[in-house]
């Protein structure tokens, strides 16, 4: 008799990416609000990062570069609005733009450096 029936090892029971979005989008928001620098990009960074890496688990992508440049397509625009509409919003929308510039960076990097896996 099993001690866990219906269970199987072929299924993870949960995904570790929910409570890292959970995270990154008020820690984004709060440093977007306060005009804290780092802090908005940390939490841009987190919050695409873990849609990415939720992206690549659900199978929607092979690898997990190009959502990053589509997030950092994304970055680049919202940033470039906020930085070149409003004159109180530049310091907001540079942070937007560093962080789709990081992202960016990991997605070329990613793209160029990181070997392809052989399909098993």
């Amino acid at each position: 008799m099993d001690e866990q029936p219906g269970l199987s090892d072929q299924y993870r029971m949960a995904s570790p990416w929910p409570p890292f979005v959970a995270l990154g989008i008020p820690i984004a928001e709060l440093g977007i609000l306060f005009d804290v620098f780092v802090v908005a990009v940390a939490g841009l960074l987190l919050f695409c990062g873990s849609l990415t890496g939720m992206i690549r688990e659900a199978g929607y992508a092979e690898t997990a570069w190009r959502p990053l440049a589509v997030f950092a397509v994304l970055l680049f625009a919202v940033g470039g609005v906020l930085a070149f509409t409003d004159v109180a919003l530049v310091t907001r929308g540079y942070a937007v733009i560093a962080a789709g510039a990081i992202l960016a960076a990991a997605g070329v990097a990613g793209e160029l450096f990181v070997p392809e896996r052989e399909p098993i």
